[in-house]
């Protein structure tokens, strides 16, 4: 899977790349804080500013990760009849 990376503000108004998304992004983003680390998000606590690019950003990576996972197959074998 690819990184992601949040994006945030300086008080110049320039973007940087930031440490990680908030839990305000993560909610808004429909993803819990515990499923965002098990798909390696990263998350800064600190935070409390919501941006809505990076919230874009996160939906767009659930997408495609979803689309990354291979679908269960069905065993073959014998029934028991």
């Amino acid at each position: 899977m690819t990184e992601v990376k949040p994006l945030v503000f300086k008080k110049t108004g320039k973007q940087r790349c930031g440490k990680g998304f908030s839990r305000e992004e993560l909610k808004k983003a429909g993803l819990e804080v515990k499923k965002a680390l098990k798909l390696k998000i990263p998350i800064d606590l600190r935070r409390r500013t919501l941006h809505e690019e990076n919230v874009q950003t996160l939906k767009g990576f659930l997408e495609n990760a979803k689309k990354e996972q291979k679908p269960m197959s069905k065993k073959k074998g014998k029934s028991k009849s």
